[in-house]
């Protein structure tokens, strides 16, 4: 027997992987079936369980491309010596991530699904623990970095602050899912993030509220003594 290569295997992965991916956005994650995948690649169940047991091994797969691909991009940055400012980080990676699902036609509301089974599916939890995790790593390595230009305070948890980061990205696709135009357009949601962050970064301190002087004895607060 021939044996098959690499190349044709990672082409049938990529083809049902796709098929399901369609599958998804027209029905849902719950509404479609396994023949339902069968039927949009034109494969047999054979064929497919020799790649996948189920859906949830088939949505797992497809998250952890796109969040995979959110922690290649935070990496590359974090391997600059002076990485860009916060704001041009994350909307460079969101973009990139919105492009992506462009390419595998994935929707917003998809990708809201997937996470929301997430709470509910042990595969699909750990996976994504496992890949965030990487995330908020890469986010502490350009943290330290920030840091060690003087940017930031000694004291500051880089944790925290690479959670609050990636919050904000994820919170752009959960507007753009459920809220629509202008928000799930790629471009302005990079916008919202670049110029919000950079406010915020640029914020001056509040100014020291002056003391109210006490009133003077004997005189009560209508000026009557």
């Amino acid at each position: 027997m021939a044996r098959v290569s690499r190349e044709h295997l990672d082409a049938r992965r990529r083809q049902i992987l796709d098929g399901a991916t369609a599958c998804f956005a027209r029905r849902g994650f719950h509404g479609t079936s396994m023949q339902h995948i069968l039927a949009e690649t034109g494969l047999s169940a054979g064929a497919v369980y020799r790649y996948f047991r189920g859906k949830d091994e088939m949505i797992a797969a497809i998250l952890a491309e796109v969040v995979g691909t959110v922690g290649a991009a935070f990496a590359e940055v974090a391997q600059e010596e002076h990485p860009p400012e916060p704001g041009e980080v994350v909307a460079g990676v969101f973009l990139r991530t919105r492009h992506l699902l462009a390419s595998r036609g994935i929707p917003l509301t998809l990708v809201v699904e997937a996470w929301s089974e997430a709470a509910r599916t042990p595969l699909l939890r750990d996976m994504l623990t496992e890949r965030v995790t990487e995330v908020i790593g890469a986010w502490e390595r350009i943290i330290d970095r920030y840091r060690a230009a003087g940017r930031l305070p000694a004291d500051v948890r880089s944790d925290r602050v690479a959670r609050a980061m990636i919050g904000c990205a994820h919170g752009l696709l959960l507007q753009g899912a459920l809220l629509g135009p202008p928000i799930d357009d790629p471009e302005e949601g990079a916008a919202v993030l670049r110029e919000g962050i950079a406010a915020l970064v640029a914020m001056t301190p509040a100014p020291t509220p002056t003391p109210t002087p006490a009133p003077a004895e004997g005189v009560t607060g209508d000026g009557e003594s």
